[in-house]
């Protein structure tokens, strides 16, 4: 069967892999082997990669399809794709094949590759979820955040899809103050930015752990504290990508923003609004005034 020829409304199984945003930054210091120490506020977006999945006889296999998934290369679908690796750590867990079936799975990339929202990691975090449900597995989630961590850094926090501290190198999760209902918009210029690069850029100061409060009293709260911090990786990306500038400018200069920023490592920038609606109106116009960029608004999950 080709990809073309795939009818993913008759699968058995779909999980959804929300983009992850990061509400702010900060590089708080760094480890002995090397590894950075962060502190984030992470929220998740309605916009996302979606993963189905389709039971039977065969391997499991993997196709990736949609608009960004086109733009992959053949082998970005082979053993080394963090899906196929999130299936086999929890085939792993299972200790035993009788909870596990091969099949069919089809991701759909909507999201930008390697744009600092998430993107491979919310994808091994639904196929985490998704095969856990397929196979009924019934694991914790005290033995799939273990998983998740041997997967990558942001993978648990992606495995949780709900507003959340992260810190340490992404293990440490805590609850954080359900934020009131907004709109938000992402951009991303369509150049890919290295991650290792806006490290190496990085000028090397660390960044306090933020005060968070205990709970958001109405909107204006929440875009006050933000604004009190920052994204360590902002300036080193808009170096090694002067554009992610022109994006966040234009984002700041829309009817009704509450405040822009850069997420992760970038290239995607986001901007607050009052409403979800207000979002999509200036989403709408920037599309239209931009149209190579790639745009979303809408509300959070």
């Amino acid at each position: 069967m080709t990809v073309a020829a795939l009818d993913v409304s008759s699968f058995a199984f779909t999980e959804a892999a929300p983009a992850k945003v990061n509400l702010y930054l900060h590089v708080t210091g760094r480890r002995a082997d090397g590894y950075h120490l962060l502190d984030s506020l992470v929220v998740f977006a309605g916009a996302g990669d979606v993963l189905h999945y389709q039971p039977g006889p065969e391997p499991l296999h993997l196709h990736i399809v949609g608009r960004f998934g086109r733009l992959l290369d053949a082998s970005a679908a082979g053993a080394d794709n963090l899906v196929l690796k999130a299936a086999r750590a929890l085939q792993g867990l299972c200790g035993t094949q009788a909870h596990v079936q091969g099949g069919t799975l089809v991701l759909d990339k909507k999201l930008p590759v390697a744009s600092g929202i998430g993107g491979g990691s919310a994808d091994a975090a639904a196929t985490l979820r998704l095969l856990d449900r397929a196979w009924n597995v019934q694991a914790s989630r005290e033995d799939l955040l273990k998983l998740a961590e041997t997967l990558g850094a942001d993978v648990p926090v992606c495995l949780l899809s709900q507003t959340t501290r992260m810190e340490g190198i992404g293990e440490n999760l805590t609850p954080a103050p359900h934020l009131p209902e907004c709109g938000m918009v992402l951009v991303n210029c369509g150049q890919a930015v290295s991650t290792p690069e806006v490290f190496r850029r990085r000028d090397g100061a660390f960044a306090p752990r933020a005060a968070m409060p205990e709970h958001w009293g109405n909107l204006a709260d929440v875009v006050a504290f933000l604004a009190q911090q920052g994204n360590s990786l902002e300036a080193p990306a808009c170096a090694v990508c002067p554009p992610v500038g022109h994006v966040l400018a234009d984002l700041s200069g829309q009817d009704g923003c509450l405040m822009a920023r850069m997420s992760g490592s970038g290239a995607t920038c986001f901007a607050l609004f009052a409403t979800p609606q207000a979002a999509r109106q200036a989403a709408d116009r920037l599309e239209d005034a931009h149209p190579a960029w790639w745009v979303w608004g809408g509300g959070l999950v």
